[in-house]
């Protein structure tokens, strides 16, 4: 077998494409930096397509915060060890604004309520709290606040969406929520979500659907629906949706894989290398060594056609078990690509709980990196591992992004906070 090789020469690689190596990506190509970006391109399409901020502390007690900037205050009272702690309140605003404002230039709109969190209806009818909101789901937020009369469809063959459930859960504080179960127009067996939102972008597809609706919206004063409104033209489906129906129509997210989050994806996959971002997607690092300067040479991709990429610094955002950037074995959990001391409970007995669902989580999900204020990752004597290695996101310790609803808040801080630190240490 031929083995082929290239090189290439950047400023900073970026190790990771979920919401973290997004939005680390995003802010260097911003900043004039050179810059490549590695991973599995999966990762998003798994993402709600909500950015939290912070929901819920303290978890164990499940207190839901309106304001995120308190709950924020009042978690880094409580655990200043948390990555947030690292950020300045300003820089984690400036990192918001940042990423919105290329999400909407995107054309992938989103909205905020002020300083507040608003509350999202999740596909089994719980309610939970977010500070960023796609667009396709802002009239959800205003119907559940006003309480409007409301027709909530399902569609016969979609798994992962009962709008009934919607319904059990919220009728008692939701009495005008009605419900319909209906046939998508290219009707299968089994639907997926990914090819009815094509389908929807079909201006005959989005017609023949309207029709159906009108059939039993009756006095129904909103729609709600599952995400299937168009993958990368989801606004423009909506508006089409809304005309036809005389309504305001707001979409609920399904369970992942799910459209809002393949919506992000494609964003990242797109909109990213127009502003200089040189994708290596669906490659792993391999090896990584230093040269003499102390610059990194990352060998990536497979065995039979290894790309090397001599970096000056690079952006740690590769997630943890899911996106592979954390494993485990028999004796612990260990980093995957540099092989940097992890932040774990002592021994195994210790990851989790006696109780599957404790309100209070399993130590497990608080496992990651230890960094210094610069983000830079800590060896095992305390110090930093790599003067210019930087880490955002998940893979960072102390913290359980899940259930404190903070997780792409968090991968975006921080990752505005690893690029700010690069330019700072590498420029001095």
């Amino acid at each position: 077998m031929s083995m082929s090789k290239s090189e290439i020469y950047c400023d900073l690689l970026v190790i990771g494409s979920g919401m973290a190596g997004m939005a680390a990506s995003l802010f260097a190509a911003k900043r004039g930096i050179n810059i490549v970006q590695t991973g599995m391109n999966s990762e998003l399409s798994f993402a709600s397509g909500l950015l939290d901020l912070m929901g819920v502390h303290p978890v164990g007690q499940g207190r839901v915060w309106d304001d995120p900037w308190a709950a924020i205050d009042a978690l880094l009272n409580d655990r200043p060890d948390h990555p947030y702690g690292f950020v300045k309140k300003e820089d984690i605003r400036a990192s918001l604004k940042e990423f919105m404002a290329f999400l909407n230039d995107s054309n992938l709109l989103y909205r905020t309520n002020h300083d507040r969190n608003s509350h999202v209806i999740t596909p089994i009818g719980t309610v939970r709290p977010t500070y960023c909101v796609p667009g396709n789901l802002w009239n959800g937020v205003l119907a559940l606040k006003e309480k409007t009369p409301c027709l909530i469809l399902d569609f016969k063959g979609l798994k992962g969406f009962s709008a009934r459930q919607i319904s059990e859960v919220l009728k008692k504080t939701w009495p005008n929520l009605r419900i319909s179960k209906i046939t998508f127009p290219s009707y299968a067996p089994e639907l997926h979500t990914e090819h009815m939102a094509r389908e929807l972008e079909k201006p005959e597809t989005c017609e023949k659907l309207a029709g159906k609706i009108l059939g039993c919206l009756r006095d129904s004063e909103v729609v709600g629906m599952p995400a299937v409104l168009g993958v990368t033209r989801s606004h423009e489906v909506l508006s089409l949706m809304e005309e036809k129906l005389g309504v305001p129509v707001f979409e609920i997210p399904t369970m992942p894989p799910s459209v809002p989050g393949l919506r992000l994806k494609k964003i990242s996959e797109t909109m990213l290398p127009k502003i200089g971002v040189h994708p290596l997607l669906q490659h792993k690092v391999t090896r990584v060594r230093n040269n003499d300067a102390g610059d990194f040479i990352f060998e990536i991709g497979p065995s039979d056609h290894i790309i090397t990429v001599h970096a000056k610094g690079a952006v740690l955002a590769s997630g943890r078990f899911f996106g592979k950037g954390l494993g485990s074995d028999r004796e612990g959990i260990y980093e995957t690509v540099f092989n940097l001391p992890v932040w774990q409970p002592e021994s195994r007995s210790l990851w989790h709980q006696k109780k599957l669902l404790d309100p209070g989580g399993h130590l497990i999900s608080q496992a990651g990196l230890e960094t210094d204020n610069h983000l830079r990752p800590l060896d095992k004597s305390g110090h930093p591992a790599f003067e210019n290695l930087f880490a955002a996101g998940s893979v960072l310790a102390h913290q359980d992004w899940m259930r404190m609803k903070c997780g792409s808040g968090l991968a975006i801080a921080t990752a505005y906070h690893a690029v700010n630190s690069f330019l700072e240490l590498t420029s001095s």
